[in-house]
């Protein structure tokens, strides 16, 4: 084959659960030209990796046509002879066969069925309902249909020059690198309310990663989230606690504080997997949504959720209105799991980050 178009998913961190797929396709056809097939919002989560020859953004806002016929033409200027489809959504398949692709890798979900050349398909129990499972693995599943060896569960992503020189600024201007160890704090969730832990539970534990551990911590946000990074910084009055809601945003820039942090700790949002890619503990703080769904199997990881009766529901919002699962999520929990990671694992010195004697 010689060019592969691979449409990746829709959310950044599930794109961060397919590169261990990537990379199998990557190996495995070494003189293809890899094609990423992407929105444009997940775009910067690959920058700097080495796989892709071309990038073609595909987007279903505005003119739904054009942006398909769009799309497809760029495809077929390529010549794509196959295409592995990492989303379930029919239009990826229908953009597939409209770009050309003479073998298209899915699973044949949404009625689409009849667009693929090779089907797969996802795990139920004898009731036919889906059953809660890695996506990683599934998309592992996709690279091994096409040809490649298993892709293994080794996450990976890379950041650019520019993004390194951002984070060394933010170092710089916070003074973090007098810090023994820097703790990031991702309070965001995409998904949803739901999802949120809340600034004063993410308050309470900065301040005791500052004051009973030494820590500098550094609160990560998005441009929708500047405020509740601020309120997070404020809440905990600790001057060692500092937050990127005045810095210019860009998730090249997250990807690359991540990169520097000695732990992450993080809603289950796309920087969750940042922290996996790059070999940096990781607490992660579940509620409403299943681990199993997004497992990575990262030995560095410790994944918290508040078990009730009612959860996990899966619901951006809390159905019942108490949002317990994770209100009841106590920070002397979370704190005790970051101080296990922070204690037990010897963690390795970015070239460029300094550290105090």
């Amino acid at each position: 084959m010689n060019r592969i178009a691979l449409f990746l998913p829709n959310w950044i961190g599930d794109v961060v659960m397919a590169t261990p797929a990537v990379r199998a396709v990557r190996t495995a056809f070494p003189a293809a030209e890899l094609v990423a097939v992407c929105k444009p919002y997940v775009a910067d989560v690959l920058a700097g990796a080495p796989w892709f020859a071309h990038t073609v953004l595909a987007d279903k806002r505005g003119p739904k046509a054009q942006r398909l016929f769009a799309a497809a033409r760029r495809l077929r200027e390529l010549g794509t002879d196959a295409a592995v489809l990492f989303p379930n959504s029919f239009r990826t398949a229908l953009l597939a066969r409209l770009g050309g692709a003479k073998r298209i890798v899915g699973f044949a979900r949404y009625a689409r069925g009849f667009l693929l050349t090779d089907k797969l398909h996802a795990k139920t129990d004898a009731r036919g309902r889906f059953v809660p499972s890695p996506a990683l693995d599934d998309y592992n599943r996709l690279a091994v249909a096409l040809g490649a060896a298993d892709p293994g569960h080794r996450m990976e992503l890379f950041t650019t020059p520019a993004d390194d020189s951002s984070a060394a600024e933010v170092w710089e201007r916070f003074g973090l690198g007098r810090y023994p160890r820097v703790v990031a704090l991702n309070p965001g969730a995409a998904f949803g309310a739901a999802k949120h832990w809340g600034c004063d539970h993410f308050a309470e534990l900065a301040r005791s990663l500052t004051a009973r551990l030494g820590c500098g911590v550094l609160v990560l946000c998005g441009p929708g989230e500047r405020e509740m990074a601020r309120q997070i910084a404020e809440q905990s009055r600790s001057p060692h606690v500092h937050s990127l809601a005045d810095a210019k945003l860009s998730l090249g820039l997250t990807k690359a504080v991540v990169k520097r942090a000695d732990l992450l700790v993080t809603t289950d949002s796309g920087p969750r997997h940042f922290a996996a890619a790059f070999n940096r503990p990781v607490v992660a703080l579940f509620g409403p949504t299943h681990i199993e769904w997004t497992e990575t199997h990262f030995a560095k990881e410790i994944c918290l959720q508040k078990k009730l009766a009612c959860g996990p529901c899966q619901q951006r919002v809390c159905p019942l209105g108490h949002h317990r699962c994770m209100r009841e999520l106590a920070p002397a929990a979370v704190f005790e799991a970051a101080e296990r990671l922070l204690t037990r694992l010897t963690l390795p010195v970015w070239e460029g980050v300094p550290r105090a004697a």
